[in-house]
């Protein structure tokens, strides 16, 4: 049985160009909204001069603590899922090919966004919500292998290009996704993977910063 039915089964019907174009905009700037630094900064903390110095909910988890974490966390979420699942409710409008742009758009806007001259997070936490509006239960599967190796290392990067990587996987294993999908998959883990060079640099001198238990 398809994920994704719908759009497997009708294949792309084409662009509405006005319509994918204001969404993707839309998306963007969605995307660029950075959280983590308004939500610190609500708190008196400029967390660009925290830990990593990310605006992620990693870095938050380290200057603001596991709630404020998990604010952040879902509000990026909400940036990539947002787009995403509003696209797919209106597939004679929406192909897609477009569905994959919008997500796209809003991992882009959050790792380069308009409110910081083109610096930002990392796009794990959008990646995911974009991931949850195309596919709950992979979605589900990333964040799983995410928690498992989060869990045994303590070593979030590592979760993290793991967890990103593991939606084409899945997803091609499974089959019957649609290619754009597949695509836009991953584009993201190639971006996520560009935007983590200096924590895999870091792992491979072995400096990597362990989480505390």
């Amino acid at each position: 049985m398809s994920l994704f039915p719908s759009e497997a089964a009708r294949g792309d019907t084409g662009l509405n160009v006005a319509p994918a174009v204001i969404l993707c905009v839309g998306a963007y700037v969605l995307g660029s909204i950075p959280t983590g630094l308004w939500v610190a900064r609500s708190r008196g903390i400029d967390i660009r001069a925290v830990g990593s110095g990310n605006i992620g909910a990693t870095n938050i988890a380290r200057g603001l603590g596991k709630s404020w974490a998990v604010v952040v966390l879902v509000c990026d979420a909400l940036k990539g899922f947002l787009p995403v699942i509003v696209a797919r409710q209106y597939p004679s409008w929406f192909s897609p090919t477009v569905v994959a742009l919008s997500g796209l758009a809003a991992i882009v806007g959050h790792m380069f966004t308009i409110f910081l001259r083109g610096h930002g997070g990392k796009g794990v936490a959008t990646s995911l919500g974009v991931a949850l509006g195309l596919s709950p239960p992979l979605a589900l599967i990333c964040f799983g292998v995410y928690a498992l190796v989060y869990a045994s290392s303590r070593l979030s990067s590592v979760g993290s290009l793991l967890g990103i990587w593991s939606f084409p996987v899945v997803a091609l294993i499974r089959g019957h996704v649609a290619r754009e999908y597949i695509a836009l998959s991953v584009g993201t883990a190639l971006l996520v993977t560009l935007r983590h060079r200096d924590n895999i640099r870091r792992l491979i001198r072995g400096e990597e910063r362990r989480a505390r238990r």
